[in-house]
């Protein structure tokens, strides 16, 4: 008589589970990226700390609309996920979840984001319906055009000139200078994502500016990031910052030449890393504006 060693079953997320992980709550990167940019627009437009409420609105509404923009971009990208090799465990890639029902969670995050922008000014939300139809169509562009990444820097800004609007009741060319340099940097970025995925998304065409690039990825990725830097010195000289801030962007500088270090190989590990890497651009960057705004030169 034989005795086999007894296995229990591996654990399966539950239902619940599952749209966390399509909401992609567990993985809180991508919610980072889009807050930075959301407090440094905060912090200018009030030259200094927010009105709470419009500090809790912008913050809640950025996990909202980060999270109803994973379901839709899962929604579209189901028939790519399952034969990548990121992607191929994803809810809606294993059917764990089906269409319909991420349809409606996505429906029902952007109600309740919309909810608290009905608390702010009628410009804020009239800016939201374009914020809405960037979040919506983003997925798509992947289909169509090389410049996904462009798309999404410029869905994953807006809510620079909807927190210009919230607080001063206009979007000055401050704000407009800010969401440029901000979609620079969401390209760039999202470039060292789009690169992890090249070779699969070549085998299956899907399109980002990472195979636009091609051999010259390198060489454009230093480009805009350098063209980012330039638009947040403008911004700093046009706000009228002190060092502080500017410190703040030559730590930055060094932190993305260390991402450069890190892609020099092109290694999947590696840019996924440097993309990683740029939650800490966009707080060093925030950290020298707060305190510029806090002790400005010559106090």
């Amino acid at each position: 008589m034989s005795y086999e060693r007894y296995e229990p079953p591996a654990a399966t997320p539950s239902r619940l589970g599952h749209y966390w992980k399509l909401m992609r709550a567990d993985r809180p990167i991508g919610t980072l990226l889009l807050l930075w940019p959301t407090w440094w627009a905060l912090w200018l437009a009030a030259g200094g700390m927010p009105p709470l409420w419009t500090l809790f609105v912008f913050s809640a509404g950025v996990w909202l609309t980060r999270s109803a923009g994973c379901v839709i971009n899962d929604y579209a990208d189901r028939w790519l996920d399952p034969h990548v090799k990121r992607t191929r465990d994803r809810p809606l890639a294993t059917g764990a979840i089906s269409g319909r029902a991420a349809l409606m969670l996505f429906a029902g995050l952007m109600l309740v984001a919309f909810a608290l922008v009905l608390t702010m000014n009628a410009l804020t939300i009239g800016l939201s319906f374009i914020g809405v139809f960037l979040a919506a169509s983003y997925p798509y562009l992947k289909r169509f055009t090389h410049l996904p990444q462009v798309y999404l820097g410029m869905a994953f800004g807006w809510g620079i000139p909807m927190a210009f609007a919230a607080v001063q009741g206009e979007v000055p060319a401050l704000a407009w200078l800010l969401y440029a340099a901000n979609i620079l940097w969401s390209t760039a970025y999202d470039t060292w994502y789009a690169m992890v995925d090249r070779d699969d998304d070549l085998k299956v065409g899907s399109h980002s500016t990472a195979i636009l690039f091609g051999d010259l990825d390198l060489v454009i990725q230093g480009i805009l990031y350098t063209l980012f830097f330039a638009a947040m010195a403008l911004v700093g000289q046009r706000a009228q910052l002190g060092p502080a801030y500017w410190a703040g962007i030559g730590v930055a500088m060094l932190l993305v030449a260390y991402e450069f270090r890190l892609c020099r190989t092109r290694q999947r590990e590696a840019c996924f890393k440097a993309f990683l890497h740029n939650n800490w651009v966009g707080a060093v960057l925030f950290a020298g504006l707060v305190a510029a705004l806090t002790w400005p030169a010559g106090r």
